[in-house]
């Protein structure tokens, strides 16, 4: 018998990681899409840097960070009295950080394909900076805020070496559903593991084929 208790689990996490990465990360995009500073590719180097790290390298300092000795776990433990690391709200800081150029690089590919005077148009007609951007950048970049939803919320799904390091294996609390596939495999539990893995392979397929039918349809427009 399936145990959904892992998926459910994952499934609150992505959807808590891709709620905050949309709120977080369009402000980001949109700055990187429009702004002419120096410190454009720095900002942008850092974003994308969880691509290209290891997991467990990010997952180790912030395991580090957010540990009660931490910088911010340090803070967390005086203001709460409970510690970030193998908690549910340790897994959503660092599933935030590990999936952010996924919510912000499609998001900033649509804000740089907008034509400048859609933009300068709303300034003329006396829209300020924040109306042009929610009243006009968003909605024409529609594409884009699916995509960075699809990516991030399948992504936080998957992840196994971030989670591990900053959560561990607590069922109920941190015990993902990467987690429970890895757990299995180690108990020689096969039947177990197929199981959930058919089921996130199914999901990668089907929001996958969506986006892609989704994106179809607008260039076919």
């Amino acid at each position: 018998m399936m145990d959904f208790g892992p998926l459910w689990l994952s499934a609150q996490l992505a959807f808590v990681t891709t709620v905050i990465l949309i709120l977080l990360g369009a402000p980001i995009a949109w700055w990187l899409s429009q702004t002419r500073s120096r410190w454009q590719p720095v900002v942008q180097a850092i974003v994308a840097m969880p691509i290209v790290l290891p997991p467990t390298v990010l997952g180790f300092y912030l395991l580090v960070v957010l540990g009660p000795h931490g910088t911010i776990g340090g803070w967390w433990v005086r203001v709460t009295g409970d510690a970030l690391t193998f908690s549910f709200a340790g897994l959503v800081i660092a599933s935030c950080i590990y999936s952010l150029p996924f919510a912000v690089q499609p998001m900033q590919n649509a804000f740089e394909s907008l034509p400048r005077k859609n933009i300068e148009a709303a300034w003329t007609l006396g829209a300020s900076k924040l109306d042009a951007f929610l009243s006009v950048a968003v909605p024409l970049s529609t594409r884009g805020f699916v995509s960075a939803i699809v990516l991030s919320f399948a992504h936080t799904l998957g992840e196994f070496g971030v989670v591990l390091m900053v959560g561990g294996n607590i069922p109920g609390e941190t015990r993902v559903v990467s987690i429970a596939i890895y757990d299995h495999v180690e108990t020689l539990n096969y039947a177990a593991a197929h199981r959930l893995s058919l089921v996130l392979m199914l999901f990668a397929f089907v929001t996958l084929f969506g986006m892609f039918l989704i994106n179809r349809r607008w260039q076919a427009r």
